[in-house]
């Protein structure tokens, strides 16, 4: 509920502006009010997997890594330190005076679209392929950046509303074409437990239009859906640039004017832009009127009282910079990155001995490339440990460690190839590192690639990359490979001639620490992955096509390379039989697990659901819970869960939800 003490002092200070103070209040970068002592300030801050673009922070795995750890606690503690760095280094840029971009605190993140199809560039943003998946995590990260103080620790914005997974070539002027049913199975569901359950403060509209209507001016999305139907009480702001595309590439406003006044009226507060500098033109056209301001200034200036920022002090006033990349926060950036890899195949030759090993080739283009790391959207950290980094680190000496790029990530080089060939065989074992990095995926702005303004147009690896690998297993049978990405790979013939194969995404500043950590076995694998991997890009659908048919683990009807969730250890875990007692009020669903191998390890319980009476245009399966526990050697672990009658819906052709009986389910877990 609102805060009626913050909600009279919020409109007491409106009250006292002028138009223009008003409409210079409604862009990302808020003008100064001097007369009534109001600060400047710029609502543009990122944080999806540390605090950016601001300098110096702690650099957790990319968001799709911190997916495959599937630890709902583990994300708790890191968006709390992400919060608590975000504050350090607000109160020091707030001592400098420094309040320009990225430097305040509403944080545009998480994104929490679906990642429907991984060729698409910004998907490495997302935590999968799956609504619940992405829910629980994305409720976890916002519950635990805004906090549960007296004021707000940091503003949390879930991005991008609504169906907007690409492409992004074109976005500005796309049209999401999604049935009913489509968005309620799978583009609105995480929104709507962002909203409900998180209560996040802020959302994004996205660049594309949804069924014909731009998102940024979508009466349905953003006021019969979002604030009628859901009940949010935060703020809207636009994607950057995405007010301007209204009239200018969706052509669905005459002029840019009316573009302004088109988003302010239809539910969107905040410009990410300069667009609604025209809204005072819009005032004396009539487009908008005073009532139009106001509530968006209501909602944005109680996102600002609710951080503080027109209260003397706060609580987190004291928190100071040398909490920002301290040890504490890099250990858990190292542990994130631990759990976040995913082992694919391993014939035994994992892990490694140190005795077994005297000479390491580490041969790649990601060999020891430091932007790999990052992935999009990354703070500065004080350290890189890349693979060949952390290698050499943990080997200490006790084996040569030798780095060789091969190739470039899409140019075959002979040298590069030369060298790499020969070093691969006078080595006894072989760490090939292939994949991408944000330069080759992400977002239209930030990607220079041979792809389609950041999306790939196939997934598998460059046919350079491809190349390289052929000319190093004709060398050297002892080769383990690891993929770096923001997503799905093809691995083809790969998946037979590599010994073992790691899926790594873009592990963060701990990245190699963590690879070495558990090639060598100090640490048993425990990643699942969070979207499907595909044999190849001949099995995904047209990427413009919006239709969930054949997409995701829940729709595809081919055979996947690794499912959904799949994900190998060093250890063996046995599960018992699983208890279901399901009646009309609930299902309880409870499975013991004893790890029964020889390491100690995590083991994540992954609980689907399909109706006993298959129906035509359904999932095939749904994940409706999961678990994640450490489980030593020896040991078990029982896990319960509890769905209520809430949750036992379908939904129909028509976007409504048919609720039957928890009974009417089949319940399994897949290992």
């Amino acid at each position: 509920m609102v805060n009626q003490e913050h909600l009279k002092r919020v409109r007491e200070i409106i009250s006292d502006m002028t138009v223009e103070e008003k409409v210079s209040q409604l862009t990302n970068d808020a003008k100064r009010i001097p007369r009534l002592g109001i600060y400047e300030y710029n609502w543009w801050s990122e944080a999806l997997h540390g605090v950016a673009r601001a300098g110096t922070a702690t650099v957790f795995p990319q968001a799709i890594g911190l997916a495959a750890t599937w630890n709902v606690e583990l994300m708790k503690t890191i968006a709390s330190v992400i919060s608590e760095e975000a504050r350090a280094k607000y109160n020091e840029f707030q001592r400098e005076g420094d309040r320009g971009y990225c430097k305040g605190l509403t944080f545009w993140s998480p994104n929490v679209n679906i990642y429907r199809d991984p060729r698409w560039g910004r998907g490495q943003e997302t935590y999968g392929e799956d609504p619940y998946l992405t829910s629980r995590l994305a409720v976890a990260f916002i519950e635990n950046m805004q906090g549960n103080s007296e004021h707000m620790k940091a503003a949390a914005c879930a991005k991008h509303f609504a169906a907007h997974s690409g492409p992004e070539q074109g976005r500005h002027s796309f049209n999401a074409v999604a049935s009913e049913k489509d968005m309620r199975e799978t583009y609105l569901p995480a929104f709507e437990a962002c909203v409900k359950e998180a209560h996040v403060e802020a959302v994004m509209g996205a660049y594309n239009a949804v069924n014909g209507v731009p998102a940024c001016c979508n009466s349905r999305l953003l006021k019969d859906i979002l604030r009628d139907e859901w009940g949010f009480e935060g703020h809207v702001v636009s994607d950057c640039g995405a007010i301007e595309d209204i009239s200018e590439n969706h052509k669905y406003a005459p002029d840019k004017v009316h573009a302004a006044a088109y988003g302010i009226k239809n539910g969107c507060d905040l410009n990410c832009g300069t667009m609604y500098e025209l809204l005072t033109d819009a005032y004396e056209q009539d487009l908008v009127d005073d009532n139009d301001l106001d509530l968006a200034l209501e909602h944005l200036y109680l996102t600002r009282m609710k951080l503080g920022m027109f209260d003397e002090s706060t609580e987190f006033d004291d928190i100071p910079m040398s909490v920002v990349a301290c040890e504490e926060h890099k250990k858990l950036s190292l542990e994130a990155a631990h759990q976040s890899l995913v082992m694919l195949k391993n014939d035994g030759v994992l892990p490694l001995k140190k005795s077994g090993v005297k000479k390491v080739a580490v041969i790649g283009p990601d060999c020891d490339n430091e932007e790999m790391l990052l992935g999009n959207y990354f703070g500065t950290p004080t350290e890189f440990s890349t693979p060949f980094r952390g290698l050499r680190e943990y080997l200490d000496g006790a084996a040569e460690v030798e780095c060789f790029k091969g190739c470039d990530f899409f140019e075959r080089d002979e040298k590069l190839l030369a060298q790499a060939v020969k070093a691969a065989e006078e080595a006894d074992t072989v760490i090939l590192c292939l994949g991408l990095t944000s330069d080759y995926e992400g977002e239209e702005c930030d990607a220079f690639n041979p792809f389609q303004a950041g999306d790939r147009t196939f997934i598998e690896f460059s046919p350079a990359q491809s190349e390289l690998a052929e000319a190093v297993y004709e060398k050297n049978k002892n080769i383990i490979l690891l993929s770096f990405g923001g997503g799905a790979f093809a691995y083809k013939e790969n998946a037979d001639r590599a010994r073992a194969i790691i899926h790594c995404w873009y592990p963060g500043e701990q990245g190699g620490r963590a690879i070495a950590d558990v090639l060598f076995g100090e640490v048993s694998p425990s990643g699942k992955l969070p979207l499907t991997f595909y044999k190849g890009t001949e099995d995904l659908p047209d990427f413009l096509d919006y239709s969930m048919k054949n997409r995701t683990y829940k729709y595809f009807e081919g055979e996947a390379a690794y499912t959904f969730g799949y994900g190998l250890s060093y250890t063996e875990f046995e599960y018992g039989t699983l208890s279901v007692e399901a009646d009309d009020d609930k299902a309880r669903i409870s499975v013991a697990v004893k790890n029964t191998g020889g390491f100690d390890a995590f083991e994540t319980v992954k609980i689907f659901r399909k109706e006993k009476i298959q129906l035509a245009n359904q999932p095939l399966k749904s994940l409706i819970r999961f678990g994640k526990e450490f489980i030593p050697q020896g040991e078990s672990r029982t896990f319960t869960f509890t769905i209520p009658k809430e949750e036992s819906f379908r939904i129909n052709d028509e976007g409504k939800k048919e609720y039957i009986s928890p009974a009417e389910f089949d319940y399994f877990f897949e290992k």
